[in-house]
């Protein structure tokens, strides 16, 4: 069919109105098809044949976001395709991989609760909180307030530093002289003593005694130097003249003057090597009751023993070895005698040198086992005793055994060993025996302290063809605090002592009780009773006797 231009020309009309009428919708409603929201229908385009900008897949991630850009993402055509996306990465926690890689299963933290079950596809391990730790015995106990001095919170002054809590509320606080500090001490006390001169017979007589002390210690950041003076003094009302106008074995004044002193010290030359060093003096007189004591004396004639100790001390890791030198001189008074004559005792002065080894190794904290060996000579000033038999002699000993620490509440040391002697005279036998030496220290509570104390020594005496004493003292101590101003002590002491040579066999005991009163860190009050007792193998030779004292500690 042909179709006349008249009709074709009215065909083309109607179009040419309806794309006129379409260009003046998208002129008035521009604005509001530029503020269409990303996601419009892609099928259904706006008119005019295209979709409008914000709604083609290919936006800027601008446009995306509610920006007014209008340029279109770049074109990737001839580039490398890079995926930012690894593979696997959708899989779950605890599901399937396609990489095949194994999936530890989560590790409970200590303490928490663990899961029941496995857990399915989809669902993922929640992490447990762990539960709160439980505070220490320590910060929860029972403790003394601190004062606001110590705690540096006192009212109207700035806060401050808080101070280390003493240890011992009531002990001595020194003085600080330069860089050292200086404790002394003083006691006074008085009592009854029902056998002071060790008759078989008791006869008593009220003392007093005096005891001061002094303590000196350096502050040095290195090296170290101290000093350790005690001494005491005890006096009796009464004299002890014989009875029967016979010799009396038991001296008519039996005053004791006592003096232990000690200055140690230490040179740094480098954090593994130190030099030692050591002066002591002992003063004293022999135990009442003793055979060497002589008939028919004064008094007790004193002695004083000085000595001096040299060594180096050198660490290897945890390997330590210590070797000194040391050398002593014992010399004593002469003896006055009830008839106005005095005698020499210059065959009981001597001088002793030796010298000690010692290696120790830290096999664990707060464990150091250790080895020890000394060897020494004396040489007596005179080359016979009163009774002929010449005294030089020679010996040592050879020890082993550790020292510990168990969390503080177990310390001390612990050794067994041998000793010996041998004497230049050959009717003196050589004297041996079991060496056994330690000191222990257990706080049993923290008002409960057990303490134990072992010590084997050698000692000379005068009887006639006797080698020596082997001495043993075993010591056992418990002290408990009632309050922390009042302590109780208790102690009992058992000792042996072998004549070598002689048939002589002595045991000695000793138990007292002991009750302090702190009143404050200067001012204690001190009271005792003590029991001593000594049982001998000797006919006439046992001896009992009883303390009872009471005084007062002056201390600063």
């Amino acid at each position: 069919m042909r179709i006349s231009p008249a009709t074709g020309g009215g065909l083309g009309a109607r179009l040419l109105h309806v794309a006129l009428a379409g260009a003046i919708l998208i002129a008035v409603d521009g604005v509001g098809a530029h503020a269409q929201a990303p996601g419009g229908n892609l099928l259904n385009p706006t008119p005019g044949g295209f979709a409008a900008p914000q709604d083609l897949p290919l936006q800027l991630t601008s446009q995306a976001d509610g920006s007014s850009g209008t340029d279109l993402a770049p074109s990737r055509i001839g580039k490398i395709p890079t995926y930012g996306t690894p593979a696997a990465s959708g899989a779950s926690d605890d599901g399937y991989d396609s990489l095949n890689r194994k999936r530890k299963k989560p590790k409970p933290y200590p303490g928490a609760p663990k899961l029941k079950g496995s857990i399915g596809p989809g669902n993922s391990a929640t992490s447990v909180p762990p539960p709160p730790r439980p505070l220490p015995p320590s910060a929860t106990a029972n403790k003394t307030p601190l004062a606001p001095a110590l705690a540096g919170t006192v009212p109207g002054q700035p806060p401050r530093r808080r101070l280390k809590p003493d240890d011992d509320p009531f002990g001595a606080v020194g003085d600080y002289v330069g860089s050292f500090l200086v404790k002394s001490a003083v006691e006074l006390n008085g009592g009854y003593d029902t056998n002071p001169g060790r008759f078989t017979t008791p006869r008593g007589s009220a003392f007093y005694m005096i005891a001061p002390e002094l303590l000196v210690a350096s502050q040095w950041s290195r090296h170290s130097l101290i000093a350790d003076l005690r001494g005491s003094f005890t006096g009796y009302g009464n004299e002890f003249p014989s009875l029967d106008g016979s010799v009396s074995p038991v001296p008519v004044n039996v005053d004791r003057p006592d003096f232990t002193g000690k200055v140690a010290g230490r040179f740094d030359v480098s954090r593994d090597t130190h030099l030692l060093s050591e002066l002591r003096l002992r003063v004293g007189t022999d135990n009442p009751g003793s055979p060497n004591i002589q008939a028919g004396l004064i008094k007790y004639p004193l002695y004083a023993t000085t000595g001096t100790l040299l060594g180096v001390e050198q660490n290897f890791n945890r390997l330590q070895f210590t070797v000194s030198g040391t050398a002593d001189h014992t010399a004593y008074q002469n003896s006055q005698l009830t008839d106005g004559t005095s005698t020499t005792n210059d065959d009981r002065n001597f001088n002793q040198f030796g010298g000690i080894g010692r290696v120790s190794y830290d096999l664990l904290p707060g464990v150091k086992p250790f080895g020890e060996i000394e060897g020494d000579t004396r040489v007596h000033q005179t080359p016979v005793d009163r009774n002929g038999y010449q005294r030089n002699s020679s010996g040592g000993y050879a020890k082993a055994g550790t020292t510990f620490e168990f969390s503080r509440l177990l310390i001390g040391e612990l050794s067994v060993g041998y000793a010996m002697r041998n004497y230049q005279d050959p009717r003196l036998e050589s004297l041996a025996g079991l060496l056994t030496s330690g000191s222990l220290v257990w706080t049993m509570t923290p008002l409960t302290t057990v303490k134990f104390l072992s010590t084997t020594s050698i000692d000379e005496t005068t009887l006639p063809g006797t080698s020596g004493v082997l001495t043993r003292t075993y010591t056992a101590e418990v002290d408990h605090d009632f309050r922390r101003w009042l302590t109780a002590i208790g102690r009992f002491t058992y000792g042996t002592l072998d004549y070598q040579g002689d048939s002589r066999r002595d045991q000695t005991y000793s138990l007292s009780a002991d009750l302090i009163y702190k009143l404050n860190r200067t001012f204690w009050i001190k009271g005792q009773v003590r029991r001593d007792w000594l049982e001998s193998n000797q006919p006439n030779s046992n001896t009992a006797s009883t303390v009872v004292m009471l005084g007062v500690r002056v201390q600063n």
